[in-house]
């Protein structure tokens, strides 16, 4: 393995900036580099282990809607049909496709909340403060979070512009088990996780544990006036449902996208169609599409959840990636968000030579 300072002092640069911990991968013309900083748990002093299992948020929209593709290129899944012909259960606006739901353009309500260009927000189900970590072991039917979400005002008409909702992946996560007759994660195992290996990623649905090896997540809110910190490693998923339940290690994040983008999942003219960017927010079907300051292009999706996050980074052509799993102290006012840009923004730029991250630290 290359020696790379400048990347050990990425990491430990996050650190410094307030992560709890840094698991780093990267992949490319110097060979594959693997390092980690920090502290696998509050308290302790052993580092994070280098490939240890990570709660991957919204990494996980990029498995859903590969699965998805894959049912289109068979035929058995329309990419400009209505969603409401699958899913008729559900009253769908009949203009909304499948690709709106992929794409975060069906002005679907987000179940986990809607903040507003007014600086507004609307609640959704309970994802912050003491409400949550006392309703973190709770189960929730996707159903349910689609039910809520339809419940609401819808953002805009379907089409007309985007907004990022969890709502639109747990939609995709029923599309996919209505259409397979099976439990997406019974398809996901069968057509992606098998075929590639993938041992240590996990469609958990309720599982409440994160498979060993892994580093601790962490929630700091405030209860009687007080500041109280809690381990949150262990919750129940079903909250965020396929808007970010799984769980992977940077080493199957990067055999992932490298064999998505390298073409081993899907037919070329699909795989194309994912990386078209919306206009508005560089988003394609289930990735977004990104420029490095010297004018090449990434493809990426990051996730965070309580306490856990993921990068997941390439090249259109899938043969350099940086995939990354951080743990940290998370809370309600999300204080690590612009640390956590900062951060990605510094490693994108060592790998791959600038890229403009413009993406917002997720926070589901």
């Amino acid at each position: 393995m290359a020696d790379r300072p400048e990347l050990h002092k990425a990491i430990q640069e996050i650190v410094d900036s307030g992560f709890t911990g840094v698991q780093l991968r990267v992949h490319d013309e110097r060979g594959e580099w693997v390092g980690s900083a920090g502290v696998r748990e509050l308290g302790e002093s052993a580092e994070p282990p280098a490939d240890g299992h990570c709660r991957i948020g919204s990494n996980t929209k990029t498995f859903i809607a590969t699965l998805v593709l894959q049912l289109v290129a068979e035929g058995r899944i329309g990419l400009d049909t209505p969603a409401d012909d699958y899913l008729p259960e559900f009253g769908l606006d009949r203009r909304i496709t499948v690709r709106m739901v992929l794409q975060h353009t069906s002005g679907v309500f987000n179940f986990t909340g809607e903040f507003y260009d007014d600086g507004t927000f609307a609640p959704g189900i309970p994802v912050s403060g003491k409400e949550w970590v006392d309703n973190r072991f709770r189960t929730y039917r996707p159903e349910e979070l689609v039910r809520l979400a339809l419940s609401k005002p819808a953002r805009f008409e379907p089409g007309t512009d985007w907004s990022y909702s969890n709502t639109n992946y747990v939609l995709a996560k029923l599309l996919i088990e209505k259409v397979a007759g099976c439990r997406l994660a019974d398809e996901m195992q069968r057509r992606i996780l098998g075929p590639l290996g993938l041992s240590g990623t996990v469609a958990p649905y309720t599982q409440q544990e994160v498979p060993e090896p892994h580093a601790h997540a962490y929630y700091r809110y405030e209860e009687d006036g007080r500041q109280k910190t809690v381990d949150v490693t262990r919750q129940n998923p079903s909250w965020i449902s396929g808007g970010g339940d799984m769980i992977s290690t940077t080493q199957d994040l990067h055999t992932f996208i490298s064999a998505l983008l390298g073409g081993k999942l899907l037919p070329a003219p699909l795989l194309a169609e994912m990386c078209t960017p919306h206009p508005k927010a560089g988003y394609g079907l289930g990735v977004f599409v990104q420029n490095t300051d010297d004018g090449g292009t990434i493809i990426t999706h990051n996730g965070g959840i309580t306490g856990h996050a993921a990068l997941m980074y390439s090249t259109p052509d899938g043969s350099k990636t940086l995939t990354a799993a951080l743990n940290y102290v998370d809370d309600a006012a999300m204080s690590l968000a612009e640390p956590f840009q900062k951060a990605t923004q510094r490693l994108v730029k060592e790998v791959f030579g600038g890229g403009r991250t413009e993406q917002a630290a997720p926070t589901d």
